[in-house]
C-alpha cells in the first residue's frame, strides 16, 4: 500500500508537468515525454511483480531507471521530477540484489548532476560545483535513505509473515499433541476397562455357567437370567473399549484451531457434517491444512480470505484450500508440500495444487468405516 500511494503521487507528478511546465522547457518533444512517462509507469507496474532477482525484474527496474533519467533530463526545469528517482532506488529494493540497487542510485545521482547542469545552460546561469554537488548530495542520501526504509519494511513483513507460519504450525502441533494425549488416555481406559471389570465379568460368567449345573430347578432360572445379564454386560464393555480405540478427534474442531492462529488471511473452515475421519487421517489432514496457509501467507499476494472445506463423495475424504491472492502462477512444491504428498500416499491419498487463480490445494483420501 505504501509503495502504490507513492506510485500515485509520482503519477500525479507527471500529470502535471505537461500542464504546468512551459513547452519550450522541454528538451525533448511534449509527446515522446508524455509517451515515456506512460512508459515508465507501466514497465514500474511490471518491474515489482516480478520474481526478486530474475532476470525479468533486472531488466524491469534498468528499463525503470532508464526512463526516469529521460524524464528528469528531458525536462530540467521541473524540480519535482527528481522524486522518480528517489521512488525507483525504493522500488528496486523489492526485487532486485543490493548491489543492483547500489548502481541504480548511482546512475539516479549522475542524471540529477546532469539535469542541474542542463538546467543552469537553459537558464544561461553559469554552473555553480558546489551547488550542483549540493543538490546531488540531498537526492543521494534521499535515495539512500528511502532504500533502507523500504528494506525495514520488508524485513518487518518477513517476520510478520514467519511468525504466522509459526503460530499456524504451533497451532497445528498443539492440536496434535492434545489428541494424540487423549487417544493415550483412552487406550488407557480401555485397557483398565477390559483389564478389571471385563475380567471379572467373564469369570462371573463361568460361575453361574457352574451353578446351572448345581443349583436346584426352583434357583436355576433366576440364575440363567443373571448370566445373561453378565453376557451383556460383558459385551457392553467390549463395545465400549473398542469404541475409546477407535475414537478419532473432531476434525472440524482441530481445522478451527488452526485458523484460529492466522490474523491475516482470515481462515474460513466448512466440514459436511457427513465426514467421518480416523485419528490418521485428521492428522493427515490438519498438516495440509497447515500447509496451506503457510503457502498463503508466504506466496499469495493480497489474500484477503483462505478458504478449507472437507466435503465426503464418492468414497472419498476431498479437503479443498483456496485462496483470493495473486499466487505466481507454476508451483514449485518444497519441503512441505513434498512432506505432504508423502504422508497422503501412505494413506492411499493424493494431492494436487495450483497457483493460477490464487492458490489452491485439493488433498483426497480413501473414506474408511465410520469410527
Amino acid at each position: 500500500m505504501a509503495g502504490m500511494s507513492v506510485l500515485v503521487v509520482c503519477v500525479a507528478v507527471l500529470a502535471l508537468v505537461p500542464v504546468v511546465v512551459e513547452p519550450q522547457v522541454f528538451l525533448v518533444p511534449v509527446a515522446v515525454w508524455v509517451l515515456a512517462a506512460l512508459a515508465y509507469v507501466v514497465v514500474t507496474v511490471v518491474a515489482v511483480q516480478q520474481p526478486r532477482g530474475s532476470g525479468r525484474a533486472v531488466a524491469g527496474i534498468a528499463a525503470q531507471t532508464a526512463l526516469a533519467a529521460v524524464l528528469v533530463v528531458g525536462v530540467p526545469g521541473a524540480g519535482w521530477l527528481p522524486i522518480l528517482l528517489v521512488f525507483g532506488a525504493a522500488a528496486s529494493t523489492y526485487v532486485v540484489a543490493w548491489w543492483v540497487t547500489g548502481l541504480v542510485v548511482l546512475a539516479n545521482s549522475l542524471v540529477l548532476a546532469a539535469s542541474q547542469v542542463v538546467a543552469a545552460g537553459q537558464r544561461g546561469d553559469e554552473v555553480v560545483p558546489w551547488e550542483v554537488l549540493f543538490g546531488t548530495g540531498l537526492y543521494l542520501l534521499l535515495q539512500v535513505g528511502s532504500a533502507f526504509v523500504s528494506a525495514a519494511l520488508q524485513r518487518e513483513q518477513r517476520m510478520r509473515t514467519e511468525l504466522t507460519v509459526a503460530h499456524a504450525e504451533l497451532a497445528a502441533a498443539a492440536v496434535l499433541r492434545d489428541e494424540a494425549s487423549r487417544a493415550s488416555e483412552r487406550l488407557r481406559i480401555a485397557r483398565e476397562l477390559h483389564d478389571l471389570i471385563g475380567h471379572q465379568l467373564t469369570v462371573l460368567t463361568l460361575e453361574l455357567e457352574s451353578a446351572t449345573h448345581r443349583a436346584g430347578e426352583d434357583g436355576r432360572e433366576h440364575v440363567a437370567r443373571a448370566r445373561g445379564v453378565a453376557r451383556e454386560l460383558l459385551g457392553d464393555v467390549r463395545a465400549t473399549v473398542g469404541e475409546l480405540r477407535r475414537r478419532a478427534p473432531d476434525l472440524r474442531e482441530a481445522l478451527d484451531a488452526v485458523a484460529a492462529a492466522v490474523p491475516q488471511p482470515r481462515v474460513e473452515v466448512a466440514v459436511d457434517d457427513d465426514v467421518a475421519a480416523d485419528e490418521e487421517q485428521t492428522a493427515a489432514l490438519v498438516r495440509v491444512a497447515q500447509e496451506a496457509v503457510t503457502n498463503s501467507v508466504r506466496h499469495a499476494q493480497g489474500a484477503r480470505v483462505l478458504r478449507l472445506a472437507v466435503t465426503a463423495a464418492d468414497g472419498e475424504l476431498v479437503l479443498v484450500a483456496h485462496d483470493d491472492g495473486h499466487a505466481p502462477g507454476e508451483v514449485r512444491p518444497g519441503h512441505g508440500l513434498r512432506g505432504i504428498t508423502e504422508r497422503l500416499d501412505a494413506l492411499g491419498g493424493r494431492v494436487r495444487y495450483d497457483g493460477r487463480a490464487g492458490f489452491r490445494l485439493e488433498a483426497t483420501l480413501p473414506r474408511r468405516a465410520a469410527s
